[in-house]
C-alpha cells in the first residue's frame, strides 16, 4: 500500500460540483492499492498513519499523532500514486492492484482508520473528483508499506 498524508486544517472532495467527503483538522490521506497488497497491508498502514507524530505539542513540536489531537481524515483513492515515470513521458499504473482489489483495499483501509476511532471521510473509489485542502504547515508524508 502507498499513501501520501497531508496535515490538515480542512479538506474535502467533490464529486460533480458536490462534497461528498469532507474533514477538519486532521488528515489528507491518498491511498493506492498495489499488487501484491492485502488486509494486512491496507491495516498495517492504517496503523502506521493513526501513529504518526507529525502534529504539534503544546511547545510546538510535532510529538502528538492523529488520535492524540483526536483530529479527522479525509481519505481518497488515488491510484496514479502506482505511477512509474521510469520510461518515457507517459506514466505506467501496472504496479497498482486491479479495479476490483483497490477497491476492497481502500475501503478496508477506510474502514479501519475508522474502528480505530478517527472520524472518516471518503472520496468515491474510480470517480472523477476535485480536492481541496489547506495543508498545515505544510506537512505532507509519503508512506510505502
Amino acid at each position: 500500500m502507498r499513501a501520501l498524508v497531508q496535515r490538515v486544517t480542512s479538506a474535502s472532495v467533490a464529486v460533480e460540483a458536490e462534497i461528498v467527503g469532507a474533514c477538519g483538522p486532521g488528515l489528507m490521506i491518498l491511498v493506492c492499492a498495489m499488487q501484491g497488497d492485502d488486509t494486512a497491508k491496507a491495516e498495517a498502514l492504517a496503523d502506521k498513519i493513526l501513529k504518526l507524530r507529525i502534529f504539534r505539542d503544546e511547545a510546538g513540536k510535532t510529538n502528538r499523532s492523529l488520535t492524540d489531537v483526536g483530529g479527522g481524515a479525509l481519505v481518497v483513492s488515488q491510484f496514479t500514486l502506482a505511477a512509474d515515470t521510469s520510461r518515457g513521458n507517459r506514466p505506467g499504473f501496472s504496479a497498482a492492484a486491479p479495479p476490483d482489489l483497490g477497491r476492497a483495499l481502500y475501503e478496508h483501509f477506510a474502514a479501519t482508520l475508522a474502528a480505530r476511532g478517527v472520524t472518516v471521510g471518503r472520496g468515491v473509489f474510480g470517480a472523477e473528483m476535485q480536492v481541496s485542502l489547506v495543508n498545515d504547515g505544510p506537512m505532507t508524508i509519503w508512506l510505502d508499506l
